[in-house]
């Protein structure tokens, strides 16, 4: 490559954040990991041995019915982990658990309308049983794939549980999703029956699941059974597929022995929401995976026995899937399901629930952390949440103003925040602060776990200057990695492995600060060349984020005859702020001065509302089209609320 040409290659960090938060010393003094010593040691441990560090932590974190021998076999870019081991993920959830916590809250449920339940680890136990002796009477064994296709509601971690528990595969999906994009999952993984409900509460109105299925169904040509809990109403007429819940569970015993299986026997395949194309299945198996999810929840959440944990993400996400269910109840820990939206009925929904819990530990997305700064701070200083001791985020970059706001309003001052980065694909944490040990900085994932190797990297492979942006890579095997994408094991090559031959490539740019720290720069496909500078634009929208004004913003790139790209900027305003031509002009100057010349916007657009996933990510993709003036392409089956898109097309200039 020509010298001159290398400057375009790199992802130029425009961000500049200097607050440090060392953790209170009074949370160290009980903390799992309590000092950076003990995170430089167990640091040192991993990476001197890594087949030691692993085989420890994997005795330690499950119960074996048979012990295995080999920790790693790794034929780049497959992996095998604990080879000849046999676990029981629901074993390890629930089983071992009974004799000390068999009368413990396992779940404490609120669903939107108000109802609310209270299930124990016996109790939890006993349904997840009766559920899997009645899924085999349906004739689903080892191996075979069932769907789950409901509402937030403690059924939908029993019907994982259940799958788990006879070795049959599960794939959620997200309650939020349509009829086709149902069909097209389960199709896809040849899903032998599907679990779903009558309905489910969202936004004070109930989603049709059952209605969904029924459009679906003609055209899933593998489902032999649609089994159909009660939640929201009336499921219609019966089809001749449908078996009742309540009916299929009575009667079937509260024993089940468990499928004892191989460490890398498939646990679910999971669709990422394809932004083009077909959604990949993403394959996860059951030792490895459990093994760093149990560690994880415990040292990145600090767990405790007495913790009431609240992750506020769906099952139908890998969160869902790691920090709701599994990993919580590995750890013996009462964990809160809440079923609607997040100001449904009031803005101060979520607060309430902390408060009437005495919930400790909060884990939530930032952008329902950005949505609630929108809203002010007057909800949640209506409620008593003095019980909240950690807070983390999840899902993509904190900007450090929502990071700060987060802390002071959400914590009280007194809360470390964990910023954790990982993906569906890593199946856990990957980067975060241990909050007992790591200092944290806003905006920072700071540090690689123990066992992680984190590397930002060119496209030849070769390390990039610390401060300047390259691409994030994985360079070595971890126990809860994706094995495969399911039924497509070249798309799974090409996809993960192929930029850097044997190296995983998680598709973000970021870079590393002065102190190893890691700053997330968003995706690499939201990188935007601006007169042959790469800019990523998580660093612009932090420092639009960062105007006393703005609650939200994303931004994009559109084609320009003299730059090749501009950048547009979509902002969404607090409450109680106009917008003007005078506010754009104000916005513009305070991106030139928080981050220079180079990132100011060339046009900014004020918008009610962004087009976001139902998990709540940004769809640039859809913005792009819109400050293109093209019409969507694509997949638009993630998106929350069309209406958004239509607005945004609307207020075109």
């Amino acid at each position: 490559m020509a010298e001159s040409q290398r400057p375009s290659q790199e992802i130029q960090s425009v961000l500049s954040e200097n607050r440090v938060f060392p953790p209170p010393p009074e949370f160290s003094k009980r903390a799992h990991i309590k000092s950076m010593e003990d995170y430089r040691r167990l640091w040192d441990e991993a990476a001197k041995d890594p087949e030691a560090y692993w085989g420890a932590r994997a005795r330690e974190e499950l119960y074996w019915k048979e012990p295995f021998q080999t920790v790693l076999d790794w034929k780049a870019p497959n992996a095998r982990w604990f080879v000849e081991g046999r676990t029981n993920l629901a074993y390890n959830c629930l089983d071992r658990h009974l004799p000390k916590l068999k009368d413990k809250p396992a779940i404490l449920f609120e669903g939107e309308p108000g109802d609310r339940r209270t299930v124990t680890y016996g109790e939890l136990s006993a349904m997840v049983n009766r559920l899997a002796n009645g899924l085999k009477s349906l004739g689903v064994r080892k191996g075979d794939r069932v769907g789950i296709y409901l509402p937030m509601v403690p059924e939908a971690a029993v019907a994982m549980l259940a799958c788990a528990r006879i070795g049959a595969v599960h794939s959620v999906v997200f309650g939020g999703f349509s009829a086709e994009a149902l069909q097209e999952r389960m199709n896809d993984a040849g899903a032998k029956v599907l679990l779903t409900a009558d309905g489910g509460w969202r936004k004070g109105a109930v989603v049709p699941l059952k209605k969904n299925v029924d459009a679906a169904l003609p055209n899933m040509k593998t489902v032999e059974k649609v089994v159909v809990l009660k939640r929201a109403g009336d499921a219609g007429t019966p089809g001749p597929k449908d078996v009742s819940w309540e009916e299929l569970v009575r009667g079937q015993s509260d024993t089940c022995e468990p499928e004892w299986v191989e460490a890398e026997h498939p646990l679910f395949i999971l669709y990422t929401s394809g932004s083009t194309g077909k959604p990949k299945g993403v394959l996860h198996t059951t030792a490895g995976y459990a093994v760093s999810i149990s560690l994880t929840t415990r040292w990145v959440f600090d767990l405790r026995e007495d913790d009431i944990y609240w992750c506020t993400a769906d099952v139908g996400w890998v969160t869902g899937h790691s920090y709701v269910v599994y990993g919580p109840l590995m750890n013996g820990v009462t964990t809160v399901i809440y079923e609607g939206a997040p100001t449904q009925p009031g803005p101060d929904r979520f607060w309430e629930i902390i408060a009437r819990y005495k919930a400790t530990i909060l884990y939530t997305a930032p952008t329902a952390i950005r949505a609630f700064m929108r809203l002010g701070e007057e909800y949640p200083r209506k409620h008593d949440m003095s019980s909240l001791r950690l807070l983390g985020s999840v899902g993509e970059p904190i900007n450090p103003e929502a990071w700060i706001w987060y802390r002071d309003v959400i914590g009280g001052g007194r809360c470390p925040v964990v910023d954790t980065w990982w993906q569906t694909e890593t199946g856990g944490i990957m980067i975060s602060p241990l909050p007992g040990a790591t200092p944290t900085k806003p905006g920072s994932a700071t540090l690689p776990l123990p066992g992680i190797h984190a590397e930002i990297l060119d496209r030849q492979g070769n390390p990039v200057p610390k401060g300047q942006g390259g691409l994030l890579f994985v360079t070595k095997p971890w126990p809860s990695m994706l094995r495969t994408v399911y039924g497509d094991p070249e798309r799974y090559v090409k996809t993960y492995f192929s930029e850097l031959p044997g190296k995983y490539f998680t598709g973000d740019g970021a870079r590393t600060d002065q102190d190893g720290y890691f700053w997330l720069m968003g995706r690499v496909d939201d990188v935007v060349n601006v007169a042959g500078h790469r800019l990523g634009t998580a660093e612009v929208e932090s420092a639009l984020v960062s105007h006393p004004r703005i609650a939200e913003a994303a931004v994009v790139g559109r084609p320009d005859d003299l730059k090749g790209t501009a950048l547009v900027a979509f902002v969404t305003l607090k409450k109680g702020t106009p917008p003007s031509p005078e506010l754009k002009k104000e916005l513009a100057t305070h991106v030139t001065k928080e981050i220079g010349a180079i990132a100011r916007p060339d046009e900014i657009r004020f918008a009610e509302g962004l087009p976001k996933t139902r998990s709540g990510k940004i769809m640039r993709r859809l913005l792009r089209d819109v400050a293109a003036g093209k019409q969507t392409t694509g997949d638009t089956t993630t998106l929350e609320d069309l209406n958004v898109l239509a607005t945004l097309r609307q207020d075109e200039e």
